[in-house]
């Protein structure tokens, strides 16, 4: 049941981006949009726990929650959302991939917490595969909007807001260590789509009207996105934490970024050059490089349990 969740959590993250992409190019306001799936998202998710005896609405008014929604959702989304508009789906994916390394540069830059030498490489070796996945932008052309290079740095700042809620919830989780992960997502969640729907309101107002949502294309993509993508996607996330650890359920960066560049081309036609494709592997293996010691202690982890299972006389 773990590895079914696990690959149905990959698949999900891996097609949430394209999802973006089809409700953008539909006519949904990025923003409206955005704070609509979240909202809406968190309080279902709330509402299910609170009948289950499982939350409290309370859990909304600490402080903790509502920077975390702040930094994690709204700032995160609210940048990928709008350089949709302008990218295509798989390289905001890739993009959305380098979040560790942003934990990882303010971690060792900021808070002058002592990182390993490999690590600390592995996130600069991902920073220069962004640089290969801007590069296409500088020629332009039909294939690619004026605006592909600044959509591209916009992503990557929306990862600095994720690394930084991340960074600040595990400083702050002994405060919440009283609710529940699934709970406190959904706070996260509340906070980040009524955030986005404000900034829809000062930014999009001209946007924000029911046409946009008339078609089966925008429907479509904000129902997936908020049943499959957010409340089915994150909710396997936590399950396979609490199931595993922290550490295995994040290795869906490794897969999903690489889905949805595929399912962008084959699906989609977005266009798929060599130097994108060299830009993704850098990435990705950047991000492999960031995480190897944390994947490198799960492994031991489950040999030492492995070890302990065995009948003595097979040892």
């Amino acid at each position: 049941m773990i590895m079914i969740g696990y690959i149905i959590m990959c698949i999900i993250f891996g097609t949430t981006f394209l999802a973006i992409k089809v409700g953008v190019d539909a006519g949904l306001p990025p923003f409206g949009s955005a704070g609509i799936r979240f909202a809406l998202a968190g309080l279902i998710l709330m509402c299910i726990m609170y009948m289950r005896g499982k939350a409290s609405f309370s859990v909304l008014w600490r402080r903790e929650t509502l920077l975390i929604g702040a930094s994690m959702t709204f700032m995160t989304f609210a940048s990928l959302y709008w350089a949709e508009q302008y990218v295509t789906s798989g390289v905001g994916a890739l993009l959305s991939a380098t979040g560790p390394a942003m934990i990882l540069l303010i971690r060792a830059l900021i808070l002058k917490v002592r990182v390993p030498a490999l690590a600390f490489v592995g996130a600069v070796i991902g920073l220069a595969g962004v640089g290969l996945l801007m590069l296409p932008g500088l020629a332009g052309g039909g294939d690619y909007h004026p605006l592909w290079m600044i959509a591209c740095v916009v992503v990557v700042v929306g990862e600095i807001g994720y690394a930084s809620g991340a960074v600040y919830s595990k400083q702050v989780s002994s405060a919440l260590k009283e609710i529940s992960s699934v709970s406190q997502n959904a706070a996260q969640l509340l906070h980040g789509g009524w955030m986005l729907l404000v900034l829809s309101l000062i930014t999009e107002h001209n946007q924000m009207h029911i046409e946009a949502f008339g078609s089966a294309a925008a429907i479509g993509s904000l129902v997936y996105l908020i049943v499959v993508g957010s409340m089915g996607g994150h909710t396997l996330f936590y399950w396979l934490i609490s199931r595993t650890n922290p550490v295995f359920p994040s290795t869906w960066l490794y897969i999903s970024p690489i889905l949805a560049l595929l399912l962008g081309w084959l699906v989609y036609g977005e266009p798929l050059s060599w130097i994108m494709a060299a830009g993704a592997a850098v990435v990705l293996i950047g991000v492999l490089l960031t995480n190897l010691d944390s994947l490198l202690g799960l492994w031991d982890i489950r040999r030492r349990q492995e070890n302990k299972l065995e009948p003595i006389g097979q040892k």
